[in-house]
């Protein structure tokens, strides 16, 4: 790895960071760039995940303030997400990593499909949110299995998370966001500590994006409500379509 490559992905886990403490999705931005330089798939999914643990620490600390009062939601759909990131963690080392080369595409194409049509969803959520009673179990299978997709990949997980929590439970879009990032952060650190024990983690990969991811989490976090939605849902297609079309033609 040359000082260029090294730079590039502290860039990208700095920009990821700040993407999944706000909206989510910041694999669409690692993933493609670990991608380019020529890592393999299945070495690149476990070191981005590895390195983006901190970052999701970063990016709840962040938005603490929003987590008050949350502390039951916390424990109860922490657990599910927990369960979920697991066995998408061991789903991924079961399969071959020729399957994860051929589902990978379209798993970012769906991401890159949630990212666009988040505005309306949003929008939608606005007329359809409950109160918390109501939820029961199926918000928690739901969340559970919203782990085991973010345990195998991870890309708009946050945005899945965000559309089911909107729809199930009545309050503010940033306290959702909060909890949003508990929930991805949980998920993250299950798979990543499976990866850490079995998997082949580049060690140097996890710890720039570490690094960057702690920084742009904070920064996120701080800063992420002045932030251009339609910018930064831009940002993200481009650099997942030019993952989708380096995975099946590169």
């Amino acid at each position: 790895m040359d000082v260029a490559e090294a730079l590039a992905i502290l860039a990208a886990g700095m920009g990821a960071g700040a993407i999944n403490a706000v909206v989510g999705s910041g694999t669409l931005i690692t993933f493609p760039v670990l991608i380019a330089l020529g890592y393999a798939p299945l070495v690149a999914n476990v070191s981005n995940n590895v390195g983006l643990v901190p970052g999701a620490v970063s990016g709840t600390i962040g938005y603490r303030r929003e987590l008050a009062g949350q502390r039951h939601r916390v424990l109860q759909l922490g657990a599910f997400s927990a369960a979920g990131g697991l066995g998408g963690a061991i789903l991924l080392l079961s399969l071959p990593a020729s399957a994860f080369d051929a589902i990978v595409p379209a798993l970012i194409a769906l991401a890159l499909v949630l990212v666009v049509i988040q505005p309306r969803l949003t929008r939608a959520l606005a007329h359809r949110r409950r109160t918390d009673n109501r939820h029961g179990a199926t918000l928690r299978a739901l969340v559970g299995a919203t782990g085991v997709y973010g345990g195998y990949f991870g890309a708009a997980q946050g945005i899945i998370l965000m559309s089911l929590l909107g729809i199930a439970i009545d309050d503010q879009l940033q306290r959702l966001n909060a909890l949003k990032n508990v929930l991805s952060g949980v998920v993250n650190l299950l798979a990543g500590a499976v990866f850490i024990v079995v998997a082949d983690v580049d060690w140097a990969v996890a710890a720039l994006i570490a690094a960057g991811s702690i920084v742009g989490a904070a920064l996120g976090a701080r800063y992420g409500r002045r932030l251009s939605p339609t910018a930064l849902r831009a940002l993200i297609v481009v650099v997942g379509t030019v993952a989708i079309v380096r995975l099946t033609v590169g």
